[in-house]
């Protein structure tokens, strides 16, 4: 699943006429980096979420076929449904097994290297998380990193990149409407149930005109 439906406010007025996932990075659209490199890892169908600007991103992708992929949409009206509702309302298009979820506003040379899960995934993990080096702008992390296993606070904490494998059973209880994805994740970090490995290769949260001008160059 591709997550496509934000506003972006910090990227205005960028955003105010392009949807952020349609934002170029030397002349190619950040979501056509993830297709291509999902097509090429043999992953075949993916869903994408949508809300801001919704219609420009369905003319750009189309049903996948460009990519060798079958894409269906999630279309959530606006306002969006922030990271966690967006992913619960599309659990039906999903199906009950662990997914990929990435951020469609990230930039990266991460790619997966085959539709199978992580070699740590276990039967009670909720989440497998790729977790970054910290960029300037966000300098204390998110989860602390103990060989595979990704904890709720330590002494040194890294950045969740926006990529995570994810079972459906992470979204149990949860009811429909805007909700964060990282609350959840927190509460399972908690309860020892999230993977996790460091990324040390390309990688940025593309969220303001700033951080696009310097990825470009």
């Amino acid at each position: 699943m591709i997550l496509a439906a934000g506003r972006g406010e910090r990227m205005r007025p960028l955003t105010d006429v392009c949807p952020k996932p349609l934002l170029k990075v030397r002349n190619k659209a950040l979501i056509d980096y993830h297709l291509e490199k999902l097509a090429t890892a043999g992953i075949k169908e993916v869903i994408i979420n949508t809300a801001w600007l919704a219609e420009q991103i369905t003319a750009h992708v189309g049903d996948g076929s460009h990519w060798g992929l079958q894409v269906q949409y999630s279309h959530e009206g606006w306002p969006a449904l922030e990271t966690g509702g967006g992913i619960f309302r599309a659990l039906s298009l999903l199906g009950s097994e662990p997914f990929l979820v990435i951020n469609g506003d990230v930039w990266t040379n991460w790619k997966p290297t085959s539709p199978r899960l992580p070699p740590t995934w276990k039967l009670n993990t909720l989440a497998h998380l790729m977790l970054v080096p910290n960029p300037s702008h966000h300098p204390r992390g998110d989860f602390g990193l103990l060989n595979d296993q990704v904890l709720a606070t330590a002494e040194q904490q890294f950045t969740y990149s926006g990529i995570a494998f994810v079972s459906s059973a992470l979204f149990a209880g949860c009811t429909s409407g805007a909700f964060k994805l990282a609350p959840l994740l927190y509460t399972a970090a908690h309860n020892l149930r999230l993977s996790g490995e460091l990324f040390v290769g390309e990688w940025s949260d593309v969220g303001t005109p700033e951080r696009l001008a310097l990825l470009q160059r």
